[in-house]
């Protein structure tokens, strides 16, 4: 089927680059040295990813005041901005202006 195509038509229809019958790209040099380069630090993350710094003794809790640490700084930094409580007597406190029924 290829075959065919290929000598019966001039080239790939449509964008060459994209679909179900694109040009395949060829491979350079460049292209395979990025490859290793890549495949070789992927190796290296997976080495030190193995093993560990800590052992699971030591990583259990190992950052819970640090945590709550900064949770107390956010607290802190939320509740400075909040305005102070208001009571019904300063919102009302206009209509005490003359006290005729009372005195």
């Amino acid at each position: 089927m290829f075959l065919t195509l290929t000598l019966l038509r001039k080239g790939i229809p449509g964008k060459q680059w994209i679909g179900k019958y694109r040009r395949p790209r060829k491979i350079t040099w460049q292209m395979q040295s990025n490859m290793l380069k890549h495949l070789e630090r992927e190796a290296e993350n997976e080495y030190w990813i193995s093993r560990p710094y800590m052992t699971e003794e030591q990583e259990h809790g190992h950052a819970a005041e640090r945590r709550a640490e900064n949770w107390r700084k956010i607290k802190e930094a939320k509740f400075c901005n909040f305005p102070e409580h208001k009571y019904v007597t300063d919102h009302l406190s206009h209509l005490k202006i003359t006290k005729t029924w009372s005195s």
